[in-house]
């Protein structure tokens, strides 16, 4: 156990303070002992996994920050069709999708490039060009932080919904997610609908394979520097920094109605509004300048660290870019990644 770790080493966007106690656990047995250790010492505790989705505050974790760092990924073939992957809550997300489009294996290859961990994919419903992570998901292992017994939750009752599950809501707190169960098809993909990406594959859309829409959600990303490069300043961020919002019809056709044709897609309860759009007509556009903070030039929702920028810089910067969107279009948007101590 070491104490006094700087946080901002292990976040993509590099800012937050010192936890006081640091253990990087490499095994279930570690994670136990360490959760052990801080419920008889009375000491709080944080689960950390990629750190691509958390923002620490400048004063750090007064507590017991637990690093997942578990590995192993096992295949089972189900039918000629279905194989049922397993992974350690510590393996790489991206390095996941990899090993699984490149085996023909489809169902997660459009979230191909997102930093962080396995373990933290189910956490907040994690998504991208139409997938979610629930979509496939069919069951998490978990370890009861009070009883330190393991549970295992089917898909079912975890609570899935955009951007949500019971690991961010309910069950805030209560388990540290130790491996996840998947199953994929073997095969042709389903093709998505997103626009963006469909022009991206259209050349190649009767051949598709679940590694080639892979390698085309790649070069999306790396075009806005949504894939974690330490060579490239735009991706110190946490990635899309606001959820999209979702409006009832009735408001999205008010939007439409005083502001044109307003991009949009279907989703559970409404309409879902990219906060991208949101954010560039509220003034806030592609390389926006705040101090130490700004505005990706290749993506509008990514808030950045131009460079020693603290957590209570960048979050005066996000409420200044939601105050403006909502007096402009009456929509709050609320903050993706999850804030500690900030």
């Amino acid at each position: 156990m070491q104490k006094d770790v700087p946080l901002a080493q292990y976040t993509t966007i590099e800012i937050g303070g010192p936890a006081r106690f640091f253990v990087e656990a490499r095994s279930e047995d570690e994670i136990i002992g360490a959760l052990r250790w801080a419920n008889e010492a009375g000491v709080p505790v944080f689960i950390l996994g990629g750190g691509s989705n958390i923002l620490f505050g400048d004063d750090g974790f007064n507590g017991l920050v637990v690093k997942i760092s578990t590995s192993g990924v096992v295949f089972e073939e189900l039918d000629s069709s279905t194989v049922a992957v397993t992974s350690a809550a510590g393996e790489e997300w991206d390095g996941l999708v990899s090993m699984c489009s490149e085996r023909g294996l489809a169902g997660i290859e459009c979230l191909s490039g997102i930093p962080g961990t396995v373990g933290g994919t189910p956490i907040q419903n994690v998504g991208a060009y139409g997938q979610e992570v629930s979509q496939t998901i069919v069951s998490v292992r978990c370890l009861d932080r009070e009883t330190l017994r393991v549970v295992e939750i089917e898909n079912a009752d975890c609570g899935f919904s955009y951007r949500q599950s019971i690991f961010n809501t309910i069950a805030l707190r209560k388990y540290v997610v130790l491996s996840l169960r998947f199953r994929l098809r073997s095969g042709r993909p389903e093709l998505p609908e997103y626009p963006e990406l469909r022009r991206e594959i259209e050349a190649s859309i009767n051949e598709m394979t679940p590694l080639m829409l892979r390698e085309a959600v790649m070069r999306l990303r790396r075009r806005k520097s949504m894939v974690v490069d330490p060579s490239d300043p735009n991706s110190r961020s946490l990635g899309s920094f606001f959820k999209n919002p979702v409006v009832s019809l009735e408001d999205h056709k008010r939007l439409c109605d005083r502001f044109g044709d307003v991009p949009s897609f279907v989703a559970e309860g409404g309409v879902k509004v990219p906060a991208a759009w949101l954010i560039e007509k509220s003034g806030f556009t592609k390389g926006h300048v705040e101090g130490n903070t700004g505005i990706s030039t290749k993506h509008s929702l990514a808030l950045i660290n131009r460079g020693g920028a603290t957590a209570a810089e960048l979050i005066a910067f996000r409420d200044k870019v939601a105050a403006a969107v909502e007096q402009r279009f009456g929509i709050r948007l609320f903050m993706e990644p999850e804030a500690v101590g900030a």
